[in-house]
């Protein structure tokens, strides 16, 4: 499929990564291409780079690996606990010449520190920030927040040790220089009031006049077959089912084909998938014929061994795909980093789409969706993460209307973006 071209902005934002040694941190709204730079640097880079993220299925997004399994960090809190690093760990890290990350949001303080420890560590550089590797940073603290500790121990220890949960709080940036850079051009939403009133919801600072506008517009009765973005698995899994059941005749069920080493919450597709004729499902990987793209919507046709989905009146056959699972490691005759397959997960790339979670709707953008908040939004950045997966108000329905309770925004990222404010 072919790779995007990169806008000016993006352009800019690529070549100082490319051409200095800064740590960055990339961020902007939804839907301004921060994917689109990582996948331009992963493939044009002249560096040697690592990529990496929080969790398994951020780290298959981006074809890299997690950033507990790439350092060998123990879980749970990591402090000044010792770290184990083997000679191998250490002959790979020194090659990076840069560490790239993404959905950094969703990183602790704790865990950031960590990597800087790791690096310095691993490189023989104790006194050099990240022992001297260049670090990037991909996400927006607006939408995913990082998951607080459920231990009250481990809550007193950041609660003593740093002035918030999140990774730009980490004691690393007392001494190393952070340039963020926030993208401003949206291209999901072309339709400028919607892109205003999505950047009042991500701000937290919505007026009643944009309330009222966005609440008249998802009043609308929706059609039958919009996607429901919801924001529990119960929910998601209920409707799904729901709808399945009504439709009659044979099923086929696939069975994933799992080797190697994934975890079952790492899984980027359902393991057991039941697809009848009618059933509405969505797309988990871009095509490289380029029929589709992550995300798109489409129907079941036909199933008999294999599946045929209705996309835009248009049929085509889908065959099941492989997920790899990467691991860096470090070649020493050939002096290279290499990426070498751990483990390979092969599955139809759909998932029912009658509904699915918020957050699997990250990245994600739909023409139409029914936003189901439930009682109310539980963390920061759910509304408008949900909200903004929508192209324009004319496909946005709400289950019910947004209360300004609905809003979360956490005082800490509005402290440290206030204090970031720097465009490329």
């Amino acid at each position: 499929m072919p790779r995007p071209e990169l806008s000016a902005e993006q352009r800019a934002v690529y070549e100082r990564i490319e051409h200095t040694r800064e740590h960055l941190f990339i961020t902007g709204r939804a839907g301004t291409g921060k994917s689109t730079i990582l996948n331009h640097l992963s493939w044009n880079t002249s560096k040697i780079i690592a990529v990496c993220a929080p969790t398994g299925v951020a780290a298959l997004n981006v074809g890299g690996q997690t950033i507990h399994s790439l350092l060998r960090l123990p879980t749970g809190i990591i402090a000044d606990h010792d770290l184990d690093q083997p000679a191998e760990l250490k002959k790979m890290l020194a090659a990076i010449d840069t560490l790239v990350i993404d959905e950094i949001s969703m990183v602790s303080a704790d865990l950031m520190d960590a990597i800087d420890r790791s690096l310095r560590l691993a490189r023989g550089k104790r006194h050099d920030p990240f022992g001297g590797a260049q670090i990037i940073m991909f996400g927006d603290p607006y939408q995913l927040p990082p998951v607080p500790p459920r231990d009250p121990h481990e809550r007193a220890y950041f609660a003593d040790t740093y002035r918030s949960l999140w990774f730009f709080d980490a004691n690393v940036w007392k001494s190393a220089p952070l340039s963020t850079f926030e993208l401003l051009e949206v291209h999901r939403q072309r339709d400028d009031r919607f892109k205003q009133i999505l950047g009042a919801v991500r701000h937290g600072v919505v007026t009643e006049d944009q309330a009222n506008e966005l609440n008249a517009a998802g009043a609308r009765p929706a059609p039958r077959d919009v996607i429901t973005l919801a924001t529990t698995n119960a929910t998601v899994n209920r409707l799904n089912a729901q709808r399945l059941a009504e439709i009659k005749g044979s099923s086929l069920r696939a069975v994933a084909e799992i080797n190697g080493e994934f975890r079952e919450n790492t899984y980027p597709a359902d393991e057991v998938l039941e697809l009848k004729p009618g059933a509405q499902v969505m797309f988990l990987r871009n095509d490289p014929d380029g029929r589709w793209v992550n995300g798109t919507i489409g129907t079941v046709s036909r199933v008999s061994g294999t599946v045929w989905v209705e996309v835009d009146r248009e049929e085509f056959e889908v065959e099941p795909m492989v997920w790899e699972r990467y691991r860096y490691r470090y070649d020493s005759e050939t002096k290279k980093l290499e990426k070498e397959v751990v483990a390979e997960f092969e599955q139809f790339p759909l998932r029912l789409a009658w509904a699915v979670t918020v957050h699997k709707s990250q990245g994600h953008t739909y023409d139409a969706a029914i936003v189901d908040l439930g009682p109310r939004a539980f963390s920061a950045g759910q509304t408008y993460v949900a909200l903004s997966r929508v192209r324009s108000l004319d496909g946005l329905y709400l289950q019910r209307p947004l209360q300004p309770r609905d809003v979360i925004v956490d005082p800490n990222v509005v402290r440290f973006m206030r204090g970031k404010e720097e465009t490329a």
